[in-house]
């Protein structure tokens, strides 16, 4: 039987409004808040949160006071949802350059400034081009489900009878998370406690003519008070939290405490002895505020716990987070393997979905019409030619740039592609970008290798293709899904896709402050800015780590030998997301701790919906109240954390309302945070589980 032709939920024929002034007015805030919101979590987690759902959920409510139409909620979660898109490109790689070492001096320069948003640009102008050119195939595609285009579609239908549409749960969520933030940045409460365990000195025999000096100990910390951590965990779930807080366990369960039962002895007494002849070099091991104290007090002994903690984040920076970035070379190129039938799927469509646009002719249905590939072949050209002088610019090789262009359009097409088609089968919350930037990454940096340029100029190119590949691929991924929610709806393509080059002008060019203000801030307040403890960017730290290593030749390769051998460990004991757990290495034990909680909370909440035994129409309402509600947890500290963070740049000291020791007594009044969090996402989505007759919503998970 012949396919039936497509129907769309706006006629054909229809003549609503779409492309307005007030939805793109609404639209292009969206994109920017919902991407710095992404460049905090991110940064701080590395993950991101899909922000198509947050997106048609604002903008259905705030179209709404205006009554506006579907279509233009379309193009207003269109345009909002793609400054997501480019902050995942940009956080995965953009710190790389700072973290490598290729930008020398303040994170805020104009060159700097001008690099990475040339870098977003050209990056989400080649996504948006490539995905032009496949739109009409893959969107037609019947093979391909795009799971979260059809939740998004369904949220809108319904919105349009619906008094709230969700909007009460994810504004009241975002207040809730930013009032949280709010009272942690006066210290009102403690954020995190910490404490170390000495483990007894002993002389550890070896055999009957050696031994060694063992001591050292454990440093064990509670989960760090996060709504955004918990609102990350609530939306993986408890399965992929635990992962996540597995390697935190390993690294601070087994790895630290083993190195600083061998190493300890040693490395205490080179510090001590250190600090007895000069005094002033704890402030190169301890934060500034136990300084004066220990000036007026220059006796290591009586600062054992604060010194023995340094040397644990010491040691775990040092040795432990290496092995956990071979782990997640290891874990990215399994993934790529596991994906390989999709992978070559993609690529093979890729190409038939060229030569099927190619003779497709020309539209006539308003819904079939995408900008001219005439302009769009154009816009290709420009593109190139413009990544070529970025390239330049960076290697100050005219062969290098050349080779590093014509692999950034070939890597930049297919990965536009197959980023596409996993989208359609999984969504764009599964979307590997990061495996797919590290495959061009190392082919990249083995070119430059090849073609003699070393150090920092073939660092700097490197890191550039893989950037530009990477906004492209994230790019694309976010407007194909876009494109098929609007392909389902009645929206026109060509509208679409103009919203979004508008929403990556804007977005690439105030994206790069988010990131200023976080690393600036992070600094002026005691820490070491992106790459450190408190915005660890691990994707773009194992980008840096990589580039340098390979082009550099600057690379503790014994340590991430030991990672990829860890990491093939797990693969061979079928852990599901083996780079999850080698994320949780590398960040801060508090982070995964957090996240850890978010999974249990959310283990809770299914077992309490199994319990009342609420049926399938009950159980997506409850699902998609709770990630409505985490989504709104994760905004709303993003955006006062930027805040202070800015304040901080501007040297804007915040009184603070109780000092901060950082004890584990100190800690315990602040458990009511959490279960105050945790009784907030089970009680609203259960109790909005709404009657069992009433027909079953899409999940939006």
């Amino acid at each position: 039987m012949a396919d039936q032709k497509h129907v769309p939920y706006v006629p054909v024929t229809t003549d609503m409004k779409e492309f307005t002034l007030r939805a793109m007015a609404i639209g292009l805030p969206l994109a920017v808040i919902l991407g710095a919101a992404n460049a905090y979590l991110g940064l701080k987690a590395g993950m991101t949160i899909a922000a198509t759902y947050p997106a048609a959920v604002i903008g259905m409510a705030l179209l709404k006071l205006f009554k506006g139409s579907i279509l233009e909620e379309n193009i207003t979660r269109t345009v909002g949802s793609i400054g997501e898109s480019v902050a995942a490109g940009a956080i995965f790689t953009i710190p790389a350059f700072m973290i490598a070492g290729v930008w020398e001096g303040d994170f805020m320069s104009l060159s700097h400034y001008l690099e990475a948003t040339a870098i977003m640009l050209v990056g989400g102008f080649i996504g948006i081009l490539f995905v032009t050119i496949l739109r009409r195939v893959m969107v037609e595609d019947k093979e391909l489900p795009f799971p979260e285009s059809v939740a998004a579609s369904e949220i809108h239908k319904a919105g349009r009878g619906a008094k709230g549409g969700g909007a009460k749960f994810l504004f009241t969520a975002m207040g809730i998370g930013a009032a949280i933030q709010f009272f942690k940045e006066f210290k009102l409460f403690a954020s995190k406690g910490e404490a170390f365990i000495a483990f007894k000195d002993k002389l550890l025999g070896i055999n009957s003519a050696s031994g060694a000096q063992a001591g050292g100990g454990a440093l064990i910390s509670t989960p760090g008070v996060s709504p955004a951590y918990i609102g990350v965990g609530y939306i993986i779930g408890p399965q992929l939290a635990a992962l996540n807080f597995s390697g935190g366990l390993l690294a601070w369960g087994l790895f630290v405490p083993l190195l600083l039962y061998f190493m300890g002895p040693s490395l205490w007494t080179q510090v001590s002895d250190a600090l007895v002849k000069n005094p002033e070099a704890i402030k190169d091991l301890l934060d500034q505020k136990y300084w004066n104290a220990f000036l007026a007090d220059p006796n290591p002994a009586h600062w054992a716990e604060q010194i023995w903690i340094a040397l644990a984040n010491s040691v775990w920076s040092k040795v432990v987070r290496p092995i956990a970035i071979g782990g997640m070379l290891m874990s990215a190129a399994f993934t790529l393997y596991r994906m390989r039938n999709s992978l070559a799927a993609g690529l093979g469509r890729a190409i038939r979905d060229v030569r099927k646009a190619a003779t497709g002719g020309v539209a006539e249905d308003r819904t079939e019409k995408d900008m001219p590939f005439k302009w769009v072949f154009i816009g290709i050209i420009l593109a190139s030619v413009a990544t070529f002088f970025i390239y330049y610019y960076f290697s100050g090789h005219v062969g290098a740039a050349l080779v590093a262009t014509i692999v950034m359009v070939i890597a930049g097409f297919f990965f536009a592609a197959v980023s596409g088609y996993l989208v359609g089968l999984i969504g764009s919350s599964n979307n590997p970008i990061s495996g797919l930037t590290l495959s061009t990454l190392i082919v990249a940096a083995l070119l430059m290798v090849a073609l003699g340029v070393s150090g920092e100029p073939g660092v700097a190119a490197v890191l550039g293709v893989a950037a530009v590949i990477c906004v492209a691929a994230a790019v694309a991924g976010e407007m194909l899904q876009d494109l098929k929610v609007g392909h389902i709806l009645g929206g026109t393509p060509w509208k679409m896709q103009v919203g979004d080059f508008f929403g990556v002008i804007l977005s690439a060019g105030v994206m790069f402050i988010p990131l200023w203000i976080l690393h600036q801030g992070d600094i002026t307040r005691g820490g070491t800015g992106l790459g450190g403890a408190n915005y660890p960017a691990p994707q773009a730290s194992l980008m840096a780590i990589l580039s340098q290593g390979i082009v550099g030749g600057d690379m503790a390769w014994p340590l991430i030998i030991v990672g990829i051998l860890m990491a093939v460990g797990f693969i061979l004991l079928r852990v599901k997301s083996p780079m999850l757990v080698c994320v949780g290495m590398y960040l801060p034990l508090e982070t995964t701790f957090a996240i850890f909680l978010g999974g249990l909370i959310r283990g809770i909440a299914d077992k309490v919906v199994a319990r009342k035994k609420l049926n399938e129409a009950q159980s997506a309402r409850v699902e998609n109240t709770g990630v409505l509600l985490a989504s709104g947890l994760i905004a709303g500290e993003a955006l006062i954390g930027l805040f202070f963070a800015f304040l901080a740049v501007m040297e804007i000291n915040v009184p603070f309302i109780f000092e901060q020791s950082g004890s584990m007594l100190q800690f315990l009044p602040t458990l009511l945070v959490f279960l105050f969090v945790g009784w907030y996402l089970v009680k609203v989505p259960v109790g909005n589980a709404g009657s069992p007759d009433e027909p079953a919503p899409p999940r939006v998970m």
